[in-house]
């Protein structure tokens, strides 16, 4: 029986709209949360999730139209073309967003900072960014650097053995579980026990092995620090201070990098900001918007 969402009360009384579009030559899958008069956002989810992810953040704007569209190759969007890379992800975030929220400012979680960042580094028509969790220093740096060698052995064995094997490997729930328990923070058992059911749910919504190879490759050779110097709009950090991905040390450089930058530190909680703390994530970014009058 799926767990319950801390947050279900909120979910219900926030309108849901679902919409599909082809950007980029992606055919994709896209929700619109809040009223369709409201002044809209674009979130970009991470890494093996889906729109899923971001919608209890979502929930806690209504004042504003929150657009989360499953990224290529995740959730119900097809998967990229043929070796496509950060820069194609990059393309369909920018396609995405002058079809649907010209001139409104994007929100990316984890691989979705990268993204985020990569487009505004090179056009992407948003007059301000946020990045949650920023990914803010290369996969094999920093103390979680042998973590990282393993997610690299075990998708390059996922890559290696025989398609159903592989695809097999790849949604294994002990595998799902193991990275949901990594990463979660919080010690309430029905907070925790809901997000092992979300990774149970969504984790393995992917398009197909090779999409998700290709996905996983570039959120390991990228990462927000490459593209920081680039990006000329304001743009609000939100990190976590026991984030397993990126020590908060880094997260204070990468502040540094960007020629105007904010950083809001969420304390006691890790990689997953938007299961474990939606509220003080989008009362950060409810408080930055008003303060740039975006």
């Amino acid at each position: 029986m799926p767990a319950v969402s801390p947050f279900q009360n909120l979910l219900d009384r926030t309108p849901i709209a679902e919409h599909e579009g082809t950007y980029a030559g992606v055919d994709t899958r896209w929700f619109a949360y809040g009223s369709p008069e409201a002044p809209a956002l674009v979130f970009v989810h991470g890494f093996r999730g889906d729109h899923h992810g971001l919608e209890t953040i979502a929930a806690h704007l209504p004042a504003y139209r929150v657009l989360i569209p499953d990224l290529p190759g995740f959730g119900a969007s097809a998967a990229p073309g043929e070796d496509a890379g950060i820069e194609a992800y990059a393309d369909w975030l920018r396609a995405f967003v002058t079809a649907e929220a010209p001139g409104r400012p994007v929100v990316g979680h984890s691989f979705g900072s990268i993204v985020t960042a990569h487009a505004a580094a090179d056009g992407l028509e948003a007059p301000g960014i946020v990045l949650i969790n920023p990914i803010g220093a290369p996969a094999l740096e920093g103390p979680k650097r042998f973590a990282s060698l393993a997610a690299i052995g075990y998708y390059r064995l996922s890559a290696a053995l025989p398609e159903p094997l592989g695809v097999q490997l790849l949604a294994a729930p002990p595998i799902v579980r193991g990275m949901s328990v990594f990463m979660a923070k919080s010690r309430e058992r029905d907070m925790r026990r809901w997000i092992h059911d979300q990774h149970d749910q969504h984790f393995s919504s992917f398009a197909d092995r090779k999409s998700l190879l290709g996905a996983f490759r570039a959120s390991v050779s990228h990462d927000v620090s490459q593209y920081a110097a680039d990006v000329d709009v304001p743009t609000l950090l939100i990190a976590a201070d026991r984030d397993d991905i990126t020590p908060i040390s880094r997260q204070h450089e990468l502040r540094g990098m960007f020629s105007d930058a904010q950083l809001t530190v969420l304390r006691g909680t890790g990689h997953l900001v938007h299961y474990e703390q939606p509220a003080p994530a989008a009362g950060a970014i409810r408080r930055w918007l008003r303060a740039r009058a975006l």
